[in-house]
């Protein structure tokens, strides 16, 4: 069996992009947020139901980024959802306290 030869090609640095998405930039950002997010959610050991308790925002919202199901978020809305002081872990407030 003969195997075919592979042609590499770099790629742009976003996924998106390389794929012909209309918005990519977008796309990319938000994916970042969403890891981020998520990152989070593991760190603290937090179920979505967990993160809603601690933040008021919807289990579902959690669910849907866990997803990557991101098509209902805009940047502004993960952004908030990062930001949320009652989200983010507390280090900022503890090293203050210091």
């Amino acid at each position: 069996m003969k195997s075919k030869k592979l042609e590499i090609v770099k790629g742009s640095g976003n996924v998106f992009r390389d794929l012909g998405h209309k918005h990519a930039d977008a796309d990319q950002f938000k994916a970042i947020l969403a890891a981020e997010i998520i990152k989070v959610l593991d760190r603290e050991g937090l179920s979505v139901r967990g993160a809603q308790g601690r933040t008021g925002i919807a289990a579902a919202d959690f669910s849907r980024i866990r997803n990557a199901d991101l098509g209902r978020f805009t940047v502004d809305r993960l952004i908030s959802i990062m930001e949320s002081a009652r989200f983010t872990s507390g280090s900022e407030d503890q090293s203050a306290t210091r």
